[in-house]
């Protein structure tokens, strides 16, 4: 999808869309409120550039479109939001998962979840919370293990949790006990409870993609950008480098791959010597193979 757009740019114009695109996320992902929609639709937009500004634009007005259908402030507290997002969302709209999601790109791209009605159950998740929040719904995501649902209400007091993968169904507690129980065979905590913020979203989106990605060595380029995304948030785990270099080593890119290599070498020196040595041998291996 993204490639064949890409493939219709001049190379330099291609360039700069995507260093403008980056340039956006990097921004959004630093603002002290983050858009979590705008984020997932700039994501989109590196997986098919011809979204562009008004295809981003086009996503958000579905959503506030969505917002309106809402009745506001239901009588009957966070039960009474998740039903009526359960039946605009799930029963009129049609939004739900199905097993085949997890095979397709698509189902971790906001703008075709939209156009699409199916997804992964964190992309479901980001419509309930974007059409709950725009209509004025006390809601925020649940990372639980494996699986992830929306909370309705006070995190520490009354709340209701919900499944847009599954049209919206209540969860019991027990039921998100099973949930956690079948992802890592541990027992339920209650910080597994707890909010998700924006950037956890985004990172948990773009892992998916990564781990689709790698799944498929033929799709080393979605791969790639989805490092670099992650890559650009505030806070990201310092391996995923050492990810991005060996990603360019396998895709021939020796000289950059050892280049990263070499630099990431460079900043686990102080803590970790024999790491940094271990990183510059692969360096050098890498070099290797263009002789």
């Amino acid at each position: 999808m993204g490639e064949r757009a890409e493939r219709g740019e001049p190379g330099p114009e291609r360039d700069a869309a995507r260093d403008e695109r980056r340039r956006q996320f990097a921004a959004a992902a630093r603002e002290e409120r983050p858009d979590l929609a705008l984020l997932c639709l700039l994501i989109g937009a590196e997986a098919d550039p011809a979204l562009g500004e008004a295809g981003v634009d086009a996503a958000q007005i579905e959503l506030d479109r969505l917002a309106g259908l809402l009745p506001h402030s239901p009588a009957g507290g966070p039960g009474a939001w998740a039903r009526n997002l359960a039946e605009l969302l799930g029963s009129r709209e049609g939004f739900v998962g199905s097993p085949g999601a997890y095979r397709r790109l698509e189902s971790s791209l906001l703008h075709e979840v939209l156009r699409r009605r199916h997804g992964l159950p964190i992309l479901l998740s980001v419509v309930w919370l974007e059409v709950a929040r725009r209509a004025g719904a006390p809601v925020y995501g649940v990372a639980l293990p494996g699986h992830f649902v929306v909370g309705l209400g006070d995190p520490a007091g009354r709340h209701v949790l919900a499944d847009p993968f599954e049209g919206g169904r209540l969860l019991t507690d027990q039921d998100a006990a099973m949930i956690v129980a079948g992802a890592t065979g541990e027992a339920l905590t209650p910080g597994m409870l707890a909010p998700a913020g924006p950037l956890e979203i985004v990172q948990r989106i773009l892992n998916n993609i990564r781990a689709w990605a790698q799944a498929r060595p033929e799709h080393s380029a979605v791969h790639l950008w989805a490092l670099d995304l992650s890559l650009l948030l505030p806070s990201h785990p310092a391996r995923l480098r050492h990810e991005r270099a060996q990603l360019l080593v396998q895709r021939g890119e020796f000289l950059a791959g050892a280049a990263e290599l070499e630099e990431y070498a460079r900043v686990l020196e102080p803590v970790q010597p024999a790491a940094a040595t271990a990183l510059r041998r692969e360096a050098g291996a890498a070099r290797a193979r263009l002789n």
